[in-house]
């Protein structure tokens, strides 16, 4: 069943960033300047291949966390070992965030580069039963690459940001199309409709992989009682010590474990991750 279910949301990942391409070349042949695109794209390109290929640096300096030793962290660094060989990648490096609420993400470009970084509040909250699953999501998002695909879904999702700031500043002057007549509609629906679209692709595309790692990690272990225990520990932690939302917190928020972020919005297609008493139920219903 684990399998079955990892592999459908697999081809839900392929599809999401099907769609997310077309939206990009329906963008291009709307917008009638394929210069304009190709500017964008690169540009685009470039800032999300740096966002790649530094991620760990930068999302780790964004949130101080501290790489430590096995003698400062001797519980993390144990379990975090044992899940690595389970799952047979390298051992990531070890971080500890000092921030109230408890949460733990992954980050590096490959399972060679990789790193996972837990707040000091999640060990206190966690036995290690629930650590483990928790630490098993995240190394199943270095395994599954899930970087390189939230970076690929990014740049997409970038290059429509900037035709939609194009033609944005296009309508504010008098935009017209590529045979030359006046087309402000088309430019405002452009500028507004597309950019909302992609960023509900990349969303859907976030929360398909974080099924897929809650699934793979209980394949890791052959148990998914413990992540579960954990969700739920971890969810209401969360709702008492939510992090104060910044200008970078979208960028960062699909990162955590849990969303660490509370915006006020309940509505789904707009969540970085799935709804928690979802992910417990599928959890729930894996069989070994």
């Amino acid at each position: 069943m684990t399998g079955g279910f990892i592999m459908m949301n697999q081809l839900k990942t392929v599809i999401l960033l099907a769609l997310l391409t077309a939206l990009l070349l329906f963008v291009g042949q709307l917008i009638g300047g394929y210069n304009g695109l190709v500017i964008a794209g690169v540009f685009a390109v470039i800032m999300n291949f740096g966002s790649y290929w530094f991620s760990d640096k930068i999302v780790l300096m964004m949130y101080g966390a501290k790489e430590v030793k096995e003698s400062e962290a001797h519980r993390l660094h144990k379990i975090v070992k044992e899940v690595a060989e389970e799952a047979k990648v390298p051992m990531p490096k070890v971080y500890i965030i000092n921030m109230p609420s408890p949460n733990m993400f992954a980050t590096g470009r490959n399972p060679k580069h990789a790193a996972v970084a837990a707040s000091q509040s999640i060990l206190e909250l966690l036995n290690d039963g629930e650590l483990k699953g928790v630490v098993a999501h995240e190394i199943a998002h270095i395994r599954n690459r899930d970087i390189l695909i939230s970076t690929i879904a990014g740049t997409i999702a970038g290059v429509i940001s900037y035709i939609a700031t194009m033609a944005q500043w296009s309508a504010m002057f008098g935009g017209r199309d590529r045979n030359g007549n006046n087309n402000i509609l088309s430019l405002l629906l452009l500028a507004v409709v597309t950019p909302i679209v992609a960023s509900l692709i990349q969303l859907a595309i976030s929360r398909s992989r974080e099924y897929i790692a809650d699934a793979s990690g209980a394949r890791i272990l052959k148990d998914s009682s413990g992540l579960a225990s954990a969700l739920e520990k971890i969810e209401s932690a969360v709702k008492h010590h939510p992090l104060i939302a910044t200008p970078t917190s979208d960028a960062t928020a699909h990162l955590f474990f849990i969303n660490p972020f509370r915006s006020g919005s309940f509505i789904r297609l707009f969540m970085t991750h799935p709804d928690t008493a979802s992910r417990i139920k599928r959890l729930k219903e894996i069989k070994f």
